[in-house]
């Protein structure tokens, strides 16, 4: 039996995926937004986390863990590719190579503790989500609220204390971009009444069937 894959569908996958690639890209430079030095992928960081939540309201806890795997080894290859695309020599009349290898050659410290704190983070988000779906049911944008709570609290712990311990003082560090990501987050709630959810939801992930 044939089943429509909707465009809304894909938007909403795609729109996240890209999100967490854009996000490890510009990721890089750091910036001060009222006084708190945050990095620049945080704002787009930020807004996955409800954009999972979307991703779970359709597809349910395990088609959202399927796309967080996704995403996973798309960061994964864009981390990789950026390497060997540093390691390639470049052609005698580009100038730029040293700023190249700046902008897209995070040190692997910093690569291990985002792909790890993404990884644990956006699983952290199904699983609560998924939870406050099944036992309380009503008041969405308040299940957003409580899963982006808890993980990108988790988010910004784990990859603040994994990526800068001994380095920097990492509790302010965590605090100013846990603020930031829960102010995106109440400014983005109100997509998640952009989706209905769907019963049988790992089985509308394919395209057809037999």
């Amino acid at each position: 039996m044939e089943k429509t894959l909707r465009f809304g569908d894909v938007f909403i996958v795609g729109l996240y995926i890209t999100c967490e690639v854009i996000a490890n890209v510009t990721a890089a430079k750091p910036v001060q937004v009222l006084g708190i030095v945050v990095p620049a992928a945080v704002f787009i960081y930020a807004l996955t986390f409800t954009l999972i939540d979307l991703v779970n309201e359709r597809f349910g806890k395990q088609g959202a863990r399927y796309v967080i795997y996704t995403a996973f080894i798309a960061n994964l290859l864009l981390a990789a590719y950026a390497q060997f695309a540093i390691w390639l020599p470049p052609a005698p009349f580009y100038q730029n190579q040293d700023a190249f290898a700046a902008v897209l050659g995070s040190t692997p410290r910093i690569v291990v503790a985002s792909l790890t704190a993404y990884l644990i983070s956006s699983l952290i988000d199904t699983e609560v989500f998924a939870w406050w779906k099944e036992r309380v049911g009503r008041h969405r944008w308040l299940r957003v609220l409580a899963s982006n709570a808890v993980s990108t609290f988790v988010d910004s712990a784990t990859f603040i204390t994994l990526a800068f311990w001994g380095v920097f003082p990492v509790w302010p560090l965590i605090q100013g971009q846990y603020a930031v990501k829960m102010a995106v987050t109440l400014v983005s709630i109100p997509l998640i009444y952009l989706v209905r959810s769907r019963s049988h939801p790992v089985r509308e992930l394919s395209a057809t069937s037999a």
